[in-house]
Parts: structure tokens; C-alpha cells; sequence
């Protein structure tokens, strides 16, 4: 296609002008002055020339290593030469310009700078020279990570580059992770305060059609709530994020040929090259809108000398503008930003996601939707602990010595890049972002229990600086690893155990904890018993439990419990509760009542106490209905495991499914294996269905007599491979629903996207996988719907899904592979955990809970329950030796009184700063009309949300908190988009009255403030 006449030169002309061979008269060799001085022409192809390093924060080799340059047997690959050599070349030519991304990386090399290049660097960025982009800790993924972390990654980052250098960026980067999320664009783009927003990543269908109808640009608007108030403008590079086809590669071992522009020397080549170049830049205007295109010249961990990459895009700036044809100019992504916009252009609308992002017609990247998922299990689990331990630091005052959650915070912020979370790193990359995180949760976890033992000290003025109680924590609770809680209790000790609740409102639950003896019972704070109920350990738990204590902590357990002790607990708001196991001579704890389906008279078993009951077939050993007496929703439903074979490497086609690639090879029904029985635990507060799947696939089952949803936890693992198949493992629910090829899958937590099997919006879909094609990322939950009822299932860590058949709901849980897919991790995906030079396969625990619906009213759980699975109460124990604990403690505590927050806003980050303010996010949790009486204007009242402490400025930023609100909103850009009305009616907060101190939150939004408190009261109150 010819580029468009009416803002560049007419084509015939243009095509004269490629053709044309300029004179380049042989002189004399001699010092060469290269012009760089050139900028913007208005009637010319002006090619933004981006010098750029894409710095992956661990991927074949580590953070450190990377950052450092060792372990270069795998990668030659060292970011401190980067950044040394960058400032270097900039000092060389003020014209010169490049941006940064990594801010772990720049951090790092920040510290160990001395003044004098500090002060250098510091009027690098003061000129524009050295621009940061993106500016988070990290280049986040944008499948596997909660918006939480993806904000508080961020944050910290723009923090670091405001504090060090007054900047704010101003262009999302986000160039190699593989597909984009509607969160990325109007959350962590439009509401940071992004111009624009720059990747690489888009199904290769996708991109041909947009090369043809020139719409790799477009105004991108990610939240149907709010509309076009969060457009982001957005480029989509036309092949990569590296140099142009044409061979412009110039590393010091780069094979690209350089300019050679000395005629006394052999190989003069000054025409060709530019002639290459012009070549490049047409072939980019001709799929490209107005007269500005950008080249991004560089790629992975380059400008290690970065001379060798500035010396020949001086020589390119100077010889392609004598040879005129086009512009050459050194630039930035908010040069050239700032270029498309003073076009005052109508770019096409993009709406919902780039997901699932596949390169070719057999390699889906949805494969790592799952990968690793005990990483991505402990990611999540640290983060909603990190989340917890900053309201704790706040609620005690941050300290200038002693433990703090920053260790943590910075483990969190390099585990969300995107071949970290994603899976896609090296075995030994990923072990160490699990021993980052593991240094980050034992900083924190002194911060936890130091913060408790203060807030539940009855001394005020020395509770907080000596505590004398002491709290221990339980990281392997999950697998029911508990020292504090196996206590002999025959002795006359009784086990303390406080719950942290970190949400805004009061929560009900049920907690499980490992008891040696079956003579317990549980008091709460009042001193009252409370209804307790004693599960047997099963037998694939204790297996679990030595294994991996063993394997983690390189002991084996001394204790061995007996028993499940299930309770209910009610905790207040920002508070805890506590409750009291101590020995009992009388029944205390009811025994659950065991059976078995085997020779049951009855070809049915009913589990469930409350409204919620589940029926399974005793012959078949499996779920088949679901009835719920409160709202007399009935379903029939199924649910079963089955398992991929990844396609290996035979044959022509050699894409196997790896860590990135999920390529099937055949679907095979897992089938309970014999004639292993259920085994069903009855009880006051629950009921348990077991079941053995096959010898590697666990299953338990759970209905609580005061909820209505189900809790399904599975073992999964290790997943056999002696017969030389790589298994892909997924579970399916099954039920007779209508639901026309259509299903809903969260955008990073928060908005649900519509998903219509085998169908793009964007381009009309060749289908060629149909099942890895139809795959998407889940962080918070999946549905469906019919006409008359809804089907939803939350998920405890990021997982891939789909609805591969009508009615039917499909997880994948666990993936075990034998071969490298071929993008460039050069590992097979095979996880294992090795005890004494033994090694077996991982195994993989977690849950996901079920609920049905009658149709609309499904959100409501989605979106609260959702909040209590990110945010699980924090359980820390003690134990105490006679006397009354109440007497001396405060056994129950809300930091807001009486106060809760609204149903539909979330706490999302309460954090005290070094400078003394507060860092405060509330989000609402709905979209507009998501719930009819929920997807409405909140009001959250901070006077009652801090009763004790006087609000003495309150500031509205912008969601990394790295500039005030409103000044983000009058500096950023507007953009047209072609057939847009306007974002129509959009509710938004208005500005918080600093007497009243209320904050409104309309739908789907997210308000950041910091706040000056006059005076901080510690609260030394009792029960709320």
C-alpha cells in the first residue's frame, strides 16, 4: 500500500526518491563531524530513532547475575556494562538520547555510583538525553499477576526515579510480554498518567490484518465502565521490538554491517547502508499513519558498549539526511508520542484485550497461563501477607530501625516480571525469585510479630518498644505444618490464636489447624465455647507434609498431628480477634463421622449441613447435582480430571508445548483407578467428600453449613512421565448449561471480559488449536451463563481456562513437559524436589471454589468472596501457662471501631512512608451494572476509618502516587478515536472535601491518596 498523500510526499515521487542514487564524490580521509542535530521536519518521513536495552529482571540467569555479568556460560549478558558505557556515550554527543526501563536494575547501579556520576547522570535525565520509560521495578507481566502487585510493582518504581531524580514517566513500555491485558492499558497506563503505551505482542493474525488496514495504532480503551476517561493511546510495533528488517544490529559482535565511510579504506559503503535504511523506514510507513515512525533500535541486554550502537546511529542521522529522502532524528517514546499527537489524528477503537497471543498457527502462548504454579501460588500468598504487614506497620508506626515489609516489597516487585510469575525462567532463576521471596516473608514476618505483640499489649507505654508476647507464624500451614499449633496440651498450656483480618469489613470464616490430640476445645475472647469440629489428617496430607518439610526446611517434623481442628472465627475490620484451644476432659471438639460409599444401600450420598448440598453417585464414585434450598437453584453437574499429552518434537513439525506453548496432542480422561471408594467426613461445621483420584491426583471436597459455595482442594502431583509423555493436567465441571460458546475470565482481578469460543472482535479467527486457542488467563475467576442460572469458579493463583464444550468449565492445574518449546528458555518444563539426592516430580496443591447462581445475582460472591481468597486471615499463635490472658491482653481489636467499609470498596493498600505520610487505595470492586445494587457510587467516611487519628492533609496522586491527580489529568493527553461518541456517562468521585473527609468511588474505580495525619493516637482500645 502506497503511504498516504496527503502528509508525505506523493508517491510516484517517493518511489523516484527510493530509486535514486545520490553522488557520493571519493575524498580525501579525513575527521568526520556527524550532524545528530536534527529534529522533527514537517513534510518529510521523520524516523524516530529509539536507542533502547530490553533488561529482563532474571530469565536464563538471575537478577544479580544479570546485573553483574556472571554466569555467562549461559548468556553474555551484563547490565552494569550497559550503564556504564551508556552515560559514556551520552556525554559523547548531547544529541544523543536513550531510554531506561528496569528500575531493579538502574537502583542497583545507582548505588554504587559516586556523587560526582550521580550529578552527571542527574543532568543526563535533566536534558531529556536519558529518559526513564515505563519506570516500574520491573516490565510486568500481564497474564499471571493481580492488579494489586502490578500497581505495587509500580509504585515502588516511580517512587525511586520521583525521589532520585523529580521525574514522572510518561510512556507505558511493555514490549515483550506476551499478550496485554485491558488492566495494563486503562489502569496501569491511562490512570498512572501514560501519554502512550508501546508493545510488540499481538497474535500474528491480528497483526497482518492491522499492517493491511494501517491500525498497529490505536486509542485503546481497555474499561467499558470507564469509558473513554481512560483511553490510552497505543503502538503496536510491526514485527518486534528490535532494529528494523535490514540488518541495523551494532553490539561490538554483531554480524549487522556498519557503516564504513572512510574511502581510503576497503568496503566503503555509505550508499548501500542508506539506502537499507530508507528502504526500512518506507516498508514501516506503508502500514503506519502520518509522517512519524519509530525504529527500536536495540534489543535484549545491548548497548553493552554502547559506543558500538551510538557510532553508527551517528553515521545513519548524518548520511541518511544528506541523502534527504527521509528524517532521521534521535528520539524517545514521548518524542515521538508527543509527534502522533500534534498529527491530530482519529485512530481506530480498540476495545476488551490482546489475549491469548499466539506467533504461528500451532503455538499458542497459553501455556504459561499455568506454569510453575507452586510459584505462582507463593507469589500470591505473599503478596495479600505483604498487603497485611504494611497495615500492621502502619498501625504501629513505621520505625527508622527493626524489621520492615520493604525486603519483601522488593522480592514482590521482581517476582511480577514477566519471566517470573509467567514461569518462562531457567530452574534456577525461578528457585531464587522463591528464595527472595522466603528472605522478604522472614523481614516481614518479624515485622508481623513484633506489630502484634504491640497492638495486643495492654501496657501502653512500653507494649510497643519491649512486647512481651511472643507470636509465631505458620508459612506451611497449607500443608499442614503448624509447630505452635501441635502443642501437648495435656500439660495445662492452651494455645493463643490471633487472627489479622486485612480487610475493610467484618469477616465470618472457618480456620483448619493441625492438633496432635483429639481432648481439645475453643473458647473465643469472651471466654465463651465455641462449636469446634475434628477432621483425621489424610493420609496424602501427612505424605505432603514430611515430604516437603524435609525438602524445605531440611528437617523432619518431630510431631506428627492427628487431626484437622476446624472453628468458626468472626473478626472486625483492620482488627483481630483471638481464640483459645486448650486441653479437655469433657467432649469438646465433635469428632467428624466417617463413611465410606463402599456397600452403601444407597445409590446417592447427600453431603452438606446448611442450604448448599451436593449430591454424588455412590456407584460411580463422582459428583452429579448441586442444589441449594435457599434459592432452589438445581444443577446437574459433573466434574473430572483429564490431562494433555504435550506435543513433543517428532515429525515435521517441531513446536513442542513448553513452559510459553500449551500445544496438546490429545485429551485423555483421568479415571479413578480400582475401585478406591469416597470417604465422606461429617460434622457441625462441615462436611468432607475424599477421593483418590488415580495414585497421583488427590481430591477433597468441602461444603461449610454457612456457606453457600464449594471448596474443592486438590493434590496433584508428581505427574508421571516413565512412559515419555509429557501431561498437562486440567479439571472440567461439567453441567447441562446452554451457554452458547460464551464464558467470562477476569482481567487481572478486576473487570470480566466476554469470551466467545473460536471468534476474535478484532479479525476473523483461523482456528487451528482449537482448545489452546480458546484459552485465557484467570487471576480471579471464571463464569458462565444461561438463561436462567450462573456458574462461577474462583481461583487461589493464576491458572489458564476455558470453555472448551458448552456448559462446561475447564482449569488447568498442573503441567510436567519433556521438551523445550523453542522460545528461548532452552529448559523442558519439568519441575522436581530432590530429598537426599532423590528427586521426584512436583506436586501441586490448591483449591478453587464453585458456586451457582440464579442468573445475575453471581457477582455479589465473585467480587467479596474474591477479596477473601487474595486476602486470607493471618493466623499467628502463642501459648500461655495459666492465668487469664484476657486480664492482661487485648484479645479484640478494629482499627476502625465500629466502622466498615462499604460492601464494594476494598482496602487495596494502607502503607506508612519514610516520610511520615500515608499512602492510602481504595477500589471499587463492581463494574457498571455488574450488580444491581452494587454497581453504585460509594462513599467511604476516613474520620470514622481512623478514629484515632486527625487527618491533617489529604492529597489526591495518581495511581503510582508519583504526582498529584489533577495535575496528571490537565498534562495528559486527549485522543481521538474514529466512530467514538465519548465515554458517554461515567461515574467518577468527586474531589474529597477536607472537612468532611469523604471519598466517593464510582464504579471500577481506584482512588489514591496520600495523607498527613496532624497526630497519631495509638489506639489502646479493647473490643470494638
Amino acid at each position: 500500500m502506497a503511504i498516504d498523500p496527503i502528509r508525505r510526499r506523493p508517491p510516484l515521487l517517493l518511489l523516484f526518491l527510493f530509486l535514486f542514487v545520490g553522488i557520493w564524490a571519493p575524498v580525501e580521509s579525513e575527521y568526520i563531524a556527524y550532524n545528530t542535530t536534527q529534529r522533527i521536519v514537517p513534510d518529510k518521513l521523520n524516523v524516530h530513532l529509539v536507542a533502547h536495552t530490553h533488561d529482563d529482571v532474571g530469565w536464563l540467569k538471575t537478577v544479580d547475575q544479570y546485573y553483574v555479568g556472571s554466569n555467562n556460560s549461559i548468556q553474555g549478558a551484563c547490565v552494569q556494562n550497559v550503564l556504564d558505557s551508556m552515560v559514556t556515550a551520552l556525554l559523547a554527543d548531547e544529541n544523543r538520547r536513550f531510554i531506561y526501563v528496569e528500575t531493579a536494575f538502574f537502583q542497583r547501579w545507582w548505588r554504587q555510583q559516586n556523587n560526582a556520576i550521580k550529578k552527571i547522570v542527574k543532568e543526563l535525565v535533566s536534558s531529556g538525553q536519558l529518559e526513564f520509560i515505563n519506570g516500574g521495578m520491573c516490565m510486568h507481566d500481564e497474564a499471571a499477576v493481580h492488579y494489586i502487585d502490578m500497581i505495587d510493582q509500580t509504585t515502588l518504581g516511580h517512587r525511586f526515579i520521583k525521589q532520585e531524580f523529580g521525574q514522572t514517566p510518561r510512556i507505558g513500555w511493555q514490549i515483550d510480554p506476551f499478550g496485554h491485558s485491558s488492566v495494563q492499558a486503562y489502569l496501569l497506563s491511562a490512570e498512572v498518567g501514560f501519554d502512550a503505551l508501546y508493545f510488540s505482542r499481538i497474535d500474528y493474525q491480528d497483526r497482518e490484518k492491522r499492517k493491511d488496514l494501517k491500525s498497529l495504532e490505536v486509542v485503546w480503551r481497555g474499561s467499558k465502565t470507564l469509558g473513554s476517561s481512560a483511553d490510552i493511546f497505543t503502538g503496536i510495533f510491526p514485527k518486534n521490538y528490535e532494529p528494523p528488517p535490514g540488518d541495523f544490529y551494532f553490539e561490538v559482535n554483531a554480524e549487522s554491517p556498519v557503516i564504513q565511510d572512510d574511502v581510503l579504506l576497503f568496503d566503503y559503503n555509505v550508499e548501500e547502508r542508506v539506502n537499507d535504511f530508507v528502504a526500512a523506514a518506507i516498508a514501516q510507513a506503508n502500514v503506519t499513519r502520518t509522517n512519524h515512525i519509530m525504529f527500536t533500535m536495540g534489543t535484549d541486554f545491548k548497548y553493552q558498549y554502547a559506543t558500538s550502537w551510538f557510532r553508527q546511529l551517528d553515521k545513519f542521522i548524518h548520511y541518511v539526511n544528506k541523502d534527504g529522502r527521509v528524517n532521521a532524528l534521535y528520539s524517545t517514546p514521548s518524542i515521538y508520542t508527543d509527534a502522533k499527537y500534534a498529527a491530530n489524528e482519529s485512530w481506530p477503537l480498540k476495545t476488551d484485550d490482546f489475549f491469548p497471543y499466539a506467533d504461528n498457527p500451532n503455538a499458542y502462548w497459553t501455556g504459561y497461563f499455568t506454569s510453575r504454579p507452586a510459584l505462582k501460588g507463593y507469589v500470591r500468598t505473599m503478596s495479600a501477607y505483604y498487603l497485611a504487614a504494611r497495615q500492621l506497620e502502619f498501625l504501629i508506626g513505621r520505625k527508622n530501625s527493626g524489621p520492615t515489609s520493604d525486603s519483601l516489597a522488593d522480592a514482590l516487585a521482581i517476582s511480577q516480571h514477566h519471566d517470573a510469575v509467567s514461569g518462562t525462567e531457567k530452574q534456577h532463576v525461578a528457585n531464587d525469585y522463591a528464595k527472595r521471596l522466603s528472605i522478604g516473608y522472614a523481614e516481614a514476618e518479624k515485622l508481623v510479630e513484633s506489630s502484634l505483640a504491640c497492638l495486643t499489649s495492654s501496657d501502653s507505654k512500653s507494649g510497643c518498644y519491649k512486647p512481651a508476647m511472643k507470636f509465631e507464624q505458620c508459612p506451611l500451614l497449607n500443608i499442614s505444618y503448624c509447630p505452635p499449633s501441635e502443642l501437648d496440651l495435656s500439660t495445662g498450656r492452651n494455645l493463643v490464636v490471633l487472627l489479622y483480618n486485612s480487610l475493610g469489613w467484618k469477616r465470618e470464616d472457618v480456620i483448619h489447624i493441625p492438633v496432635i490430640s483429639e481432648s481439645v476445645v475453643v473458647h473465643d475472647s469472651e471466654g465463651r465455647e465455641i462449636e469446634s469440629q475434628l477432621l483425621p489428617l489424610a493420609d496424602a496430607s501427612v505424605y505432603i507434609r514430611n515430604h516437603y518439610v524435609k525438602a524445605y526446611l531440611g528437617i523432619s517434623p518431630s510431631v506428627k498431628p492427628k487431626f484437622w481442628l476446624a472453628f468458626p472465627v468472626s473478626v472486625p475490620p483492620l482488627g483481630f480477634n483471638t481464640y483459645f484451644v486448650s486441653n479437655s476432659k469433657q467432649p469438646g471438639a465433635a469428632m467428624s463421622s466417617l463413611y465410606s460409599s463402599q456397600g452403601s444401600k444407597s445409590s446417592s450420598i447427600e453431603i452438606g449441613q446448611g442450604h448448599l448440598k451436593l449430591l454424588y453417585n455412590a456407584d460411580e464414585r463422582k459428583l452429579s447435582h448441586y442444589f441449594n434450598t435457599r434459592n432452589l437453584v438445581k444443577a446437574n453437574v459433573e466434574q473430572s480430571y483429564s490431562f494433555y499429552a504435550g506435543y513433543d518434537k517428532n515429525g515435521t513439525d517441531l513446536q513442542a508445548s513448553g513452559a510459553y506453548i500449551f500445544r496438546p496432542n490429545g485429551s485423555f480422561p483421568i479415571k479413578p483407578e480400582g475401585q478406591a471408594p469416597l470417604t465422606i467426613l461429617r460434622g457441625p461445621i462441615l462436611d468432607e467428600v475424599h477421593q483418590q483420584i488415580n495414585p497421583w491426583i488427590y481430591q477433597v471436597t468441602r461444603v461449610y453449613k454457612r456457606k453457600e459455595h464449594t471448596e474443592v482442594e486438590f493434590i496433584v502431583g508428581p505427574i508421571p512421565i516413565d512412559d515419555g509423555i509429557g501431561k498437562e493436567v486440567a479439571t472440567q465441571v461439567t453441567t447441562t448449561m446452554m451457554t452458547n460458546k460464551t464464558f467470562y475470565t477476569d482481567s487481572n482481578g478486576r473487570d470480566f471480559i466476554k469470551r466467545i469460543r473460536d471468534y476474535r472482535s478484532d479479525w476473523k479467527l483461523q482456528v487451528n488449536q482449537p482448545v489452546a486457542g480458546n484459552y485465557y488467563p484467570i487471576n480471579l475467576g471464571i463464569y458462565m451463563e444461561d438463561n436462567g442460572t450462573e456458574l462461577s469458579i474462583l481461583v487461589d493463583r493464576s491458572v489458564g481456562g476455558s470453555s472448551v464444550l458448552d456448559g462446561q468449565i475447564e482449569l488447568m492445574l498442573h503441567r510436567r513437559l519433556l521438551h523445550d518449546d523453542g522460545r528461548g528458555v532452552g529448559e523442558a518444563l519439568n519441575e522436581t524436589v530432590c530429598i537426599n539426592d532423590k528427586c521426584e516430580g512436583l506436586t501441586v496443591q490448591g483449591k478453587f471454589y464453585l458456586r451457582i447462581d440464579p442468573l445475575g445475582e453471581g457477582a455479589k460472591w465473585r467480587r467479596s468472596f474474591g477479596q477473601e481468597i487474595y486476602s486470607p486471615l493471618l493466623l499467628a499463635f502463642s501459648e500461655q501457662d495459666g492465668g487469664n490472658w484476657t486480664s492482661s491482653h487485648i484479645p479484640k481489636f478494629s482499627a476502625m471501631d465500629s466502622y466498615s467499609l462499604p460492601d464494594n470498596v476494598a482496602l487495596i493498600t494502607l502503607q506508612a512512608l519514610e516520610d511520615g505520610s500515608v499512602l492510602l487505595r481504595l477500589a471499587h470492586l463492581y463494574e457498571v451494572g455488574e450488580d444491581k445494587d452494587l454497581s453504585t457510587m460509594a462513599y467511604v467516611e476516613l474520620k470514622k476509618m481512623f478514629p484515632d487519628k486527625k487527618v491533617s492533609k489529604i492529597t489526591e496522586m495518581n495511581l503510582s502516587a508519583n504526582q498529584e491527580r489533577d495535575t496528571m489529568e490537565k498534562k495528559r493527553l486527549k485522543w481521538k478515536a474514529e466512530g467514538s461518541t465519548g465515554s458517554g456517562t461515567v461515574v467518577r468521585g468527586g474531589p474529597v472535601d477536607p472537612t468532611k473527609l469523604v471519598v466517593e468511588l464510582g464504579p471500577m474505580e481506584i482512588r489514591t491518596f496520600l495523607i498527613n495525619f496532624g497526630y497519631i493516637f495509638f489506639p489502646r482500645m479493647g473490643q470494638p
